[in-house]
């Protein structure tokens, strides 16, 4: 189980917000390579970047924050990052940059083709993000509803070849009311490629219970609010998540 600490970037800074809403921002750090450097070294084995102001204007804003974490951990560990990624170029350049993956979100829902193609281009190298509400899937930064239904979109994607799927239930996400791990669980079981889950990771108590379903094609967790709150010690956590597999 992968325990993945989320950098979200907005203005140059890391910071994180309640429910997506732009406006309820909370800053955890003005340098983001110091705090990519942060979770390496307290053993992250991944990185979850998001470009805020890139997913709310469509295009890549963070990008010189983006760059500083790669330079400062690109080559031990690998980088995954989402928001405003909407064509191909933007993709080959992040990869350039020393990326591992690239998450498309929005533009999956509205472009399929586009998430066909970026496949195509760079097999391996893709991941979906998925976020929902109610089993219905949301975009344009959690603004609008649409009328997909998580499992069947994430079939589809599947089928195009995207590596794993990144399942967020935005009515959690930055409040720290537990993972929705009944919802993460029933998509794990209708895919063969990978889950990862997201949004309302409260404390260890999810992180024990993420390992239990592990077997249903769960391969890891975005960490984000309660590592920097304090409420789970992300050290603490991955010694736990050892113990508990050592069990299995």
């Amino acid at each position: 189980m992968l325990l993945i600490p989320a950098i979200d970037l907005k203005d140059g800074q890391c910071v994180r917000l309640k429910q997506g809403d732009m406006n309820d921002s909370t800053t955890f750090g003005e340098d983001p390579a110091a705090m990519a450097r942060r979770w390496v070294d307290a053993g992250a084995e991944r990185l979850h970047l998001v470009d805020l102001n890139g997913a709310f204007a469509g295009k890549p804003v963070n990008e010189a924050a983006i760059k500083s974490i790669l330079a400062e951990v690109g080559d031990e560990i690998p980088v995954q990052l989402g928001g405003g990624i909407r064509d191909l170029d933007t993709i080959e350049r992040y990869l350039d940059d020393g990326l591992s993956y690239v998450i498309i979100g929005t533009a999956a829902v509205k472009n399929p083709g586009f998430l066909k193609d970026a496949c195509t281009a760079f097999g391996g190298h893709i991941i979906v993000g998925l976020d929902a509400k109610d089993g219905k899937v949301a975009t344009d930064g959690w603004s609008k509803l649409s009328g997909h239904e998580v499992i069947d979109l994430a079939k589809k994607f599947e089928d195009y070849g995207v590596e794993a799927v990144i399942y967020t239930d935005i009515g959690r996400d930055g409040m720290l009311t537990g993972i929705n791990i009944e919802a993460t669980v029933k998509l794990a079981q209708a895919l063969t490629i990978p889950v990862i889950a997201s949004g309302g990771l409260s404390g260890m108590r999810d992180i024990e219970a993420l390992v239990e379903v592990e077997d249903e094609g769960i391969e890891g967790v975005i960490c984000g609010r309660a590592i920097y709150t304090g409420a789970l010690d992300f050290a603490e956590a991955l010694k736990r998540v050892e113990q508990l597999s050592e069990r299995v």
